[in-house]
Order: structure tokens, then C-alpha cells, then sequence
């Protein structure tokens, strides 16, 4: 049973760092393309990093990034401990959302990836 927990979120002042976590069982992190959503409320969900499945990697880039966060935020994922991460530097109160992991069979993150964690709540004050 596939499953996503993501934890790391809080409240940072404008301009800090937090480092997101997500807790992946279930399925081989190497083996899923597994990336960083993010959502405010009334918003639609937005894509923000993710790391290519390996298949996807022996074709493409390994990670990729939206516009808005490329230059600030970093993606990894650990496969000794099937875990993936995204740090966030240099934050902006407009980077304030629930950060959702997500992980699906493919080479790609798209918005209708299959499994999905709970999310945990990031709030930048200015």
C-alpha cells in the first residue's frame, strides 16, 4: 500500500528556509516520478519541483522546477530511506500554501498523479 507523509512545514519569516519532508512506503522511490505540489485555498493546485522516475532519467533531465520557485527551492530524494525532500530558500510570503507530495508511475509529474499525501501547511509572513 502506497503511502505519503509529509511533514517539515511552519510558519518563517520572509526571506528564511524550511526544509519539506515526505515519508514514501509502499513503492521504491527510484522507481516513481515524485514531485511537489502546492495549493492555496480558492487556487488551483500548482506544480512546483520533481524528480523524474529512473526510467524517465535515463531520457530527460532528473528534476525540474516551476518558474516561480527555480533558483530558491531544491529537490532530493533519498533512497536509503525512501524519502523525498524540498528545500526552500529565500522565501516569499506568495510561496504560503499547503505542500502536498505526490508519486505516480512515468517519467513525469502532472496534476493527476495517483497517490497523494495530506499535505503540511507553509505560511511566509512579510
Amino acid at each position: 500500500q502506497v503511502q505519503l507523509v509529509e511533514s517539515g512545514g511552519g510558519l518563517v519569516e520572509s526571506g528564511g528556509s524550511l526544509r519539506l519532508s515526505c515519508s514514501a512506503s509502499g513503492f521504491f522511490l527510484d522507481d516513481y516520478a515524485v514531485g511537489w505540489f502546492r495549493q492555496v485555498p480558492g487556487k488551483e493546485r500548482e506544480g512546483v519541483s520533481c524528480i523524474r522516475s529512473r526510467d524517465g532519467r535515463a531520457r530527460y533531465a532528473a528534476s525540474y522546477y516551476s518558474a516561480s520557485v527555480k533558483g530558491r527551492f531544491t529537490i532530493s530524494g533519498d533512497n536509503a530511506t525512501n524519502t523525498l525532500y524540498l528545500q526552500m530558500d529565500r522565501l516569499k510570503p506568495e510561496d504560503s500554501a499547503v505542500y502536498y507530495c505526490a508519486a505516480d508511475r512515468g517519467f513525469n509529474c502532472y496534476s493527476g498523479m495517483r497517490y497523494w499525501g495530506k499535505g503540511t501547511l507553509v505560511n511566509v509572513s512579510s
